[in-house]
């Protein structure tokens, strides 16, 4: 473990992001899941609540992260596979259900990479 550990600001910046847009997404869920169902009519009704306490797990894993755990990426990983699972069992395609997990990853993964030998890939526990 290296003393003196540095985030990237784009890394922070995305953490930070992480955590408002998910606590967003999952009171919006939680809080209006009937209404949301109303778009989605053969959505399972266990889908909206599941969703919200996805994004609440997510508001987790972006913690871990910014307290240097690399558990937290392979986390959010498991997370976005789940959403990609229930936005399909939804009615949305694989194009959408899909994108959104890869490029959700993909972003992650890149800003965790910033910095060269103190990227902060490198500096997760």
């Amino acid at each position: 473990m290296r003393e003196g550990k540095q985030r990237h600001g784009c890394l922070t910046a995305w953490l930070v992001l992480m955590i408002v847009a998910n606590l967003l997404t999952a009171v919006t869920n939680l809080a209006f899941g009937a209404a949301l169902r109303q778009l989605h009519p053969d959505a399972p009704a266990w889908a909206m609540p599941v969703m919200g306490l996805a994004c609440l797990a997510n508001v987790a894993w972006a913690i871990a992260l910014f307290r240097w755990k690399r558990w937290g990426f392979y986390a959010f990983v498991a997370t976005a596979a789940l959403a990609t699972v229930i936005n399909l069992m939804v009615g949305l395609n694989i194009v959408v259900a899909g994108g959104a997990a890869v490029v959700g990853v993909a972003i992650l993964y890149g800003v965790l990479q910033i910095g060269g030998d103190w990227s902060g890939w490198s500096q997760l526990e």
